[in-house]
């Protein structure tokens, strides 16, 4: 097989997005449009990928750097002109050279792939992809001869009234042979309005030479969707969640309002979940099977086991066990790791800490820096003081220990298996096996304090 090269268009600074950022940064699925792209071409097989970009934007060239090979345009001349900077590279290669654009992110692989076996079985030196479009003004139409291969594409103001009826539309994404792509550029002119060099044009020269220009009609018209303005990366942010919604609704998840629950690409869902509204997936999130996502939960970076319950929390980084339960209004923070059958209620945040099993962190707790084992009660508004305003310290509580309400532990601890933290306590001492540690003032009652206050029974004379 011969290689496949691709070109990615990205040059443009993107100056109705109104943002001190360069247009191919914006997100979409939390990922850059540019890095979305990329990984879908080299998913799509292409051997090597080349990002033409301004001379100025460094930002763009740290992001692509490490996922394509960098050409600079030193000058915006047309597309033509864009793809031109890559010669020095490609220029007389065997191969089939794909080009498309850094502001398109909602090009799939099945499309790709379909537009490259389309090309390679047609025989033709260039495949246009192309799309179906309901309202088709302001698109290049296509116009195909009697065999089925490209004739013309007539832009709308070139066009005749019988031609804009036609509902074929360019996408700007074509496949070259690489070879003919390169020898053909060097033919291209710009003698027009903008004294810019076109890449279609490059069609008319293949057409010249007697060759065939051949188009492969794609299904999803949204697909070849560009990203001018805030507008249109508002609506490809809105395509590419329902895309992902629809697909994990057909491997067995059930979303409850699929137009709020935000799922990004690399997320992974078992089958038999259960996900409400508002609900953001992000990252490489992994959820198992059976869970329950409830509304205003946002997971990043985490991983459920089966039949886990996650309720109006947010979870960074964080690992739940199978059975486990967390929530309402809980934040589990990164190297958060919560075993099997762990109940974490309300209000309960933990950061960097272990909780074993069917250990039960009720509500209003801080747990950071710590290691908790099985079986332990925690009981409400416990805090683990884990900062000395220098660096972090790590206390370990043992096997079904219990910690009454308001404990405060003093990092480092160790608190020892089946020991009893009373309520009310300031920990700073490790706490031996079957203990119990108390640290609290002695109560002391004042007799007739109220009266050395001298304020009135009536509340009138407050």
């Amino acid at each position: 097989m011969s290689q496949r090269f691709a070109v990615v268009l990205a040059a443009g600074k993107g100056t109705r997005m109104k943002s001190k950022e360069y247009k191919i940064l914006h997100e979409v699925g939390h990922v850059p449009m540019i890095t979305r792209v990329i990984r879908t071409v080299a998913k799509a097989g292409f051997d090597e990928v080349y990002s033409v970009i301004s001379p100025k934007a460094e930002s763009v060239k740290e992001v692509v750097n490490s996922q394509s090979t960098v050409c600079i345009q030193e000058e915006q001349l047309g597309t033509a002109h864009a793809v031109q900077q890559a010669a020095s590279h490609l220029e007389g290669k065997p191969g089939t050279t794909l080009v498309l654009y850094g502001d398109g992110p909602l090009i799939t692989v099945d499309t790709l792939t379909s537009l490259l076996a389309d090309h390679e079985a047609s025989h033709a030196k260039a495949t246009v992809l192309t799309a179906y479009a309901e309202n088709p003004f302001a698109y290049g139409r296509i116009i195909r001869n009697a065999e089925g291969f490209v004739e013309a594409i007539v832009e709308e103001r070139d066009a005749t009234p019988e031609q804009r009826q036609i509902h074929e539309v360019n996408t700007g994404i074509y496949v070259f042979d690489n070879e003919a792509l390169f020898e053909s550029l060097k033919q291209v002119g710009n003698d027009n309005d903008q004294g810019e060099y076109y890449l279609p044009d490059v069609m008319g020269i293949l057409q010249s030479a007697g060759e065939k220009i051949s188009a492969y009609q794609m299904d999803d018209f949204s697909e070849a969707m560009g990203v001018n303005d805030r507008k249109d990366l508002a609506l490809a942010n809105k395509t590419f969640y329902k895309r992902q919604a629809d697909y994990w609704m057909t491997q067995g998840v059930t979303l409850l309002d699929p137009e709020t629950t935000y799922i990004d690409g690399d997320v992974v869902i078992g089958a038999d979940t259960v996900i409400e509204g508002n609900v953001h997936l992000e990252g490489k999130t992994i959820i198992g099977k059976d869970c329950f996502i409830g509304s205003q939960s946002t997971l990043v970076d985490t991983t459920l086991a089966d039949k886990v319950t996650i309720k109006s929390s947010v979870l960074e980084s964080a690992t739940v066990g199978f059975g486990s339960d967390v929530g309402p209004m809980s934040h589990l923070r990164p190297k958060a790791i919560i075993k099997e059958h762990v109940h974490i209620g309300n209000f309960v945040e933990v950061k960097n800490a272990t909780i074993g099993n069917n250990t039960k962190v009720g509500h209003l707790t801080y747990i950071g820096d710590a290691d908790l084992g099985s079986g332990i009660n925690v009981s409400c508004g416990v805090i683990f003081s884990n900062y000395d305003g220098y660096k972090k310290h790590r206390s370990t509580i043992g096997d079904h220990s219990f910690i009454g309400a308001n404990v405060n532990i003093i990092s480092p601890v160790e608190v020892a298996d089946h020991s009893f933290l009373a309520a009310g306590s300031t920990i700073t001492n490790d706490v031996p096996t079957r203990a119990m540690g108390i640290a609290r003032a002695r109560q002391v009652n004042k007799e007739d304090y109220w009266n050395k206050l001298a304020v009135s029974d009536n509340p009138e004379n407050e």
